[in-house]
């Protein structure tokens, strides 16, 4: 039997002292684990709102700064993700929500990860009714609202 091989990578080009490295870790890897995933390399980058507008533009064709962008990179054998979240927006969504900042964040990092492996969702009020969102909500429950 083949031992999954899970690489998380963790960057801060911004500033982002609410959810540490190994929260985000902890996150990534309770997605890659709970999904079955083998084979799995993900960056999340936590980014400025300059730096997210600047990818949605120049990978997307999107204008606009958005809250978390992410990529999969497939290679032979190996999926390579790459997630970036900006906090600036979180912290925006988090007040307009009434949830903690820390929890939209780790939202994001699981939502951007769950794309990575290949979860889409509808735009628009059908976002929040997805089978993504209810699989995505149900991690987020596990980080922040279950305890130990």
């Amino acid at each position: 039997m083949q031992v999954p091989s899970r690489e998380i990578q963790v960057e801060f080009e911004c500033d982002q002292n609410v959810v540490s490295h190994g929260r985000v870790e902890q996150a990534v890897r309770m997605v890659l684990e709970g999904e079955s995933s083998s084979s799995v390399h993900v960056s999340v980058t936590f980014v400025s709102q300059d730096r997210v507008r600047e990818l949605n533009q120049r990978h997307l064709d999107r204008s606009d700064t958005t809250d978390v962008i992410a990529f999969a990179l497939p290679h032979p054998g190996l999926l390579v993700g790459d997630v970036y979240v900006c906090p600036a927006v979180a912290r925006r969504t988090a007040r307009e929500t009434g949830v903690s900042e820390a929890e939209e964040i780790l939202r994001l990092v699981v939502h951007g990860t769950l794309h990575v492996l290949g979860y889409e969702h509808p735009e628009g009020a059908e976002r929040r009714r997805s089978p993504m969102w209810r699989v995505q909500e149900a991690y987020v429950r596990g980080l922040c609202h279950e305890g130990p």
